[in-house]
């Protein structure tokens, strides 16, 4: 063929123009740019050659079957040239696992975590963890193959003890990280709860900027749970709108009631919904109580925020306007009175709150007024209460976005802690034990034979990377 006859290699690393031909017929499919990646410099360390065409399917699907006439040619599996490039060393499993969650990243925060994963910021960690047990475990074969005397001085096991010491600190250090890079990763799960028609779903809605859920003056409307992925102050918040809690016989509402306060008590954090009117003739006396005994634990747990809704229908509480009332004083009569609350003092609706973290926000969703604040606010909470502005300031990046991460980690952890219960007497079982600890640090990097994962890791990839 004439045309086969002027093929030559193309330059290296320089994007050509080209025209791309069918290899049986010599018929032009397309005018295209080419890229050729000699190896090991390229993404897979092999000689890669990338195309660059016109996106309509005409020509990408003329060109996929002109490529399939070539021996040898074939799709790529999922994964499969990320693969390659772990398996040939350009990449260790954390990297991977960072550019998967680079790819997948909705919100600022993920992108950042997992650029830095990507970038080896996290293997570096756990080399250098794996590198210090390596070290000790050095010293204390050395002890087994000499023992202390002429050739070996005095004080080893100590030394090996020692700096065992710090990498355990370490380790504990990133275990205490309150799951923030699973969170990050995974979503913060935020649970929307209180009394039927009190405007949960209308705040759902507010959240998602669109008609998520139906709202309607009509209590009891929402039966079932209604999750929404959103992205909150740079968190991903995975936000579920959750029945109206009170007291009914309807078999339908009595399971939805049921999932609802299962879906809070495994929550990160929830926001109860209440009707600021309604507070309002609570304190007053003149309605029973909001907080009911059968979801009083809600309201009591730690992680449980509040917003009183409907404030264009209360007017101001005292004579003087500048005097408004305080939703974190709203807050704490409706908590059941704890050891902070026995002064006996009465609570002023109209007092300024001391506390120092806003946990509670008025605001009116029907008209808009104070929900912008209260949105900023909230976010700021998150921010704070997850690291995220931490993680906005590079100032620390989580080392565990993974269970299989914290997983290994312990286990590093729990064959640390043996070996220094060992003494210098045992210093056979104490290697042993520092062995087991650096194999598990390697397994999280893949250092260390995992082809086990391997297959979980790269299936989520999608084709061609």
């Amino acid at each position: 063929m004439k045309w086969a006859e002027k093929l030559r290699e193309p330059t290296p690393w320089k994007l050509q123009r080209c025209r791309i031909v069918h290899p049986g017929t010599g018929e032009t499919i397309d005018d295209g740019l080419l890229v050729y990646f000699k190896g090991p410099k390229s993404f897979t360390s092999e000689d890669v050659v990338e195309l660059h065409v016109h996106s309509g399917r005409a020509v990408i699907s003329a060109v996929l079957s002109a490529l399939s006439q070539l021996p040898t040619f074939r799709p790529a599996e999922p994964g499969e040239f990320t693969r390659r490039a772990y398996l040939n060393g350009r990449l260790d499993l954390t990297q991977v696992e960072g550019l998967k969650d680079l790819i997948d990243a909705e919100t600022e925060g993920q992108r950042r975590v997992a650029v830095r994963a990507a970038e080896g910021v996290t293997k570096q960690k756990f080399d250098e963890l794996r590198a210090g047990i390596i070290s000790s475990l050095a010293k204390v074969e050395a002890l087994i193959d000499f023992g202390e005397g002429e050739e070996i001085e005095e004080g080893v096991y100590e030394d090996a003890k020692s700096s065992v010491q710090k990498v355990l600190h370490t380790i504990q250090g990133y275990l205490n990280d309150h799951r923030r890079g699973e969170l990050l990763r995974s979503g913060v799960r935020l649970a929307i709860f209180g009394p039927p028609n009190a405007g949960k779903s209308s705040l759902l809605n507010f959240l998602a900027q669109r008609e998520a859920a139906i709202v309607t003056p009509i209590p009891g409307t929402t039966r079932d749970i209604l999750e929404l992925s959103l992205d909150i102050g740079g968190l991903p918040v995975v936000i579920a709108d959750t029945a109206g809690l009170r007291k009914t016989e309807d078999v339908v509402e009595k399971i939805g009631i049921e999932r609802a306060t299962k879906a809070v008590e495994s929550a990160d954090i929830s926001i109860c919904v209440l009707s600021l009117p309604e507070v309002m003739q609570q304190l007053r006396g003149d309605s029973g109580s909001i907080a009911s005994t059968h979801w009083r634990e809600l309201i009591s747990r730690e992680n449980t925020y509040f917003l009183f809704n409907k404030s264009d229908l209360v007017g101001s509480p005292t004579p003087s306007p500048s005097a408004p009332l305080d939703a974190e004083i709203l807050r704490q009569s409706l908590l059941p009175p704890g050891p902070e609350d026995s002064t006996g003092d009465d609570l002023r609706l109209d007092a300024p709150s001391t506390t120092t973290t806003t946990k509670a926000w008025k605001a009116s969703l029907a008209t808009g007024d104070g929900a912008e604040e209260f949105l900023e606010s909230f976010a700021e909470v998150l921010r704070k209460r997850f690291g995220m502005d931490d993680i906005l300031s590079d100032a620390a990046s989580p080392v565990i976005t993974r269970s299989r991460h914290r997983d290994h980690l312990q286990s590093a952890k729990m064959n640390l802690e043996t070996f220094l219960e060992y003494g210098p007497d045992d210093v056979v079982f104490a290697a042993e034990e520092l062995r087991y600890a650096a194999t598990a640090i390697g397994k999280v990097t893949g250092a260390i034979g995992v082809e086990d994962v391997l297959d979980a890791v790269f299936r989520d990839f999608c084709i061609g990377k």
